[in-house]
């Protein structure tokens, strides 16, 4: 099983399910390590001295094709403008590496790893004359529907509908989220540059202000069962992602994101 294969055999198609998504993006990952666990001369023009030989282990592997069938599953049931399929674009290890012979690699993902653009995975030997531990370099494509713009659009300009079109993009090219609802970005400053066929990302966009402090400001919050609202003074000026503060009549000062005008939600 090569690199090219692996790809080919799970570059399935899937819609909103965040959590089916989140499996695949794994399942890719480990599959795209399979070639290097069973290369038995290691890898070709890294360097290596063979340390990269032997199989993965029986339950990864079916672990790995069941995560493949209830996915091809999930691609068929869910439907929405969410990522459209991922490419996996495996790097080089580091050609001074000299790694001692090992019988099984297992892949892993290091703590704190998020796979979305450029992005690492562990590999470290689990059987053999001495233990080793590496890092592969990956980068993580995900495609999916955002906005791009139709020409150069300077910062301070107040982006038009006519700025804007629908189109394929990576959206794990950027660690800001992209912009894929028109009504959200139209009427909106642009507080950096945008480039001809560039994606819209929330960085683009000039933080909104939905209350100044001193202003009356309506209070909600809202859980499994419940919901609440009340109505207070805002302390501080509600800028859009930014924590903000209210005192309320009896002089209780909660703290929350500001979210349209005059309102803020309280963060459980």
């Amino acid at each position: 099983m090569d690199r090219s294969s692996a790809l080919a055999s799970l570059r399935l198609r899937v819609g909103g399910d965040t959590h089916a998504w989140a499996i695949y993006l794994i399942t890719v990952v480990i599959a795209l390590c399979a070639p290097f666990a069973m290369a038995a001369d290691g890898l070709p023009g890294d360097g290596l001295d063979g340390g990269l030989g032997g199989e993965l282990s029986g339950g990864l592997t079916a672990g790995l094709n069941q995560q493949v069938r209830q996915l091809a599953l999930a691609g068929t049931r869910t439907a929405g403008s969410g990522p459209s399929r991922v490419d996996v674009v495996v790097g080089q290890l580091d050609a001074r590496l000299r790694l001692a012979p090992c019988q099984r690699v297992e892949p892993y993902l290091p703590q704190g790893t998020r796979l979305w653009g450029k992005t690492r995975i562990g590999l470290r030997c689990a059987q053999g004359t001495s233990a080793w531990n590496v890092f592969l370099p990956i980068t993580v494509k995900i495609y999916g529907q955002a906005l791009v713009a139709t020409a150069a659009v300077p910062t301070g300009s107040v982006l038009n509908a006519s700025d804007l079109v629908q189109a394929e993009v990576d959206l794990a090219e950027d660690t800001s989220i992209a912009v894929a609802d028109a009504n959200a970005a139209v009427g909106r400053t642009l507080a950096r540059p945008l480039m001809p066929g560039q994606s819209l990302r929330l960085a683009h966009l000039k933080p909104r202000q939905w209350f100044a402090a001193g202003e009356t400001v309506r209070v909600s919050s809202s859980g499994p069962g419940f919901s609440m609202a009340s109505e207070g003074q805002a302390l501080t000026h509600g800028i859009e992602g930014q924590l903000a503060r209210v005192r309320t009549e009896g002089g209780r000062v909660l703290t929350g994101q500001p979210v349209a005008e005059h309102r803020m939600e309280l963060a459980l």
